[in-house]
């Protein structure tokens, strides 16, 4: 049996999205400065470890496609990341990838995007992860999609957006579980038996 890991995706799971007050927009951290992490996940990434659970990052960043950051940029933004989460950040993995990218390099049908799979199969991989005994964890349709292609468990983390319940239902996807936090991800996490199938689902369904 391989190791058992934690995917999380990045923005509005670990760091908080940044308002643009100019144009009245909510997007990623285009800079190292605005990276701020959200409330509990420093603690709640340390739980991991402590699970004995590998945390891997898994998300899409089309920001150089768009040219609206540099390479260095998204390298100093991870560092920050990892830094401010004690180096308890095992591994990253992103999709530079966009259909419509302004730098033409970086415009093509990958199989890393998300909601494909891709990041989670190179990770487990690279890393002997047992996906089916993995948890993945995001704020999207696209991650829970990601996650259950790879044969992950899933968790929906943040307050429910009334376009992401409509686009489940119109895709016919569900997450495993619901969570408002990363902070209450890890109590369903250490609920599970992730070495095994016998999880009570719907007494821990939120």
């Amino acid at each position: 049996m391989g190791r058992r890991a934690a995917f999380l995706d990045r923005d509005g799971v670990i760091n908080s999205y940044v308002y643009n007050q100019e144009f009245g927009t909510v997007d990623s951290p285009s800079n190292a400065e605005e990276f701020q992490l959200l409330p509990g996940v420093r603690d709640a990434i340390a739980r991991f470890h402590d699970m004995g659970l590998l945390v891997v990052v898994v998300s899409n960043q089309p920001g150089i496609a768009k040219r609206k950051f540099s390479p260095e940029i998204l390298d100093a933004t991870t560092e920050k990341m990892r830094r401010l989460c004690d180096g308890k950040i095992d591994a990253v993995y992103y999709c530079l990838h966009h259909p419509h990218a302004a730098d033409k390099r970086y415009e093509c049908d990958c199989d890393c995007r998300k909601p494909k799979p891709g990041l989670l199969l190179k990770a487990a991989e690279e890393w002997d992860i047992d996906l089916q005994a993995s948890v993945m964890i995001g704020d999207g349709l696209t991650d829970v999609m990601a996650g259950q292609r790879a044969g992950a468990r899933t968790i929906l983390a943040g307050t429910r957006k009334c376009y992401v319940c409509a686009a489940m239902d119109e895709h016919g996807v569900t997450p495993d579980f619901c969570a408002a936090t990363l902070s209450e991800a890890v109590g369903i996490v250490e609920s599970m038996n992730l070495s095994t199938d016998l999880i009570t689902r719907e007494s821990l369904r939120i």
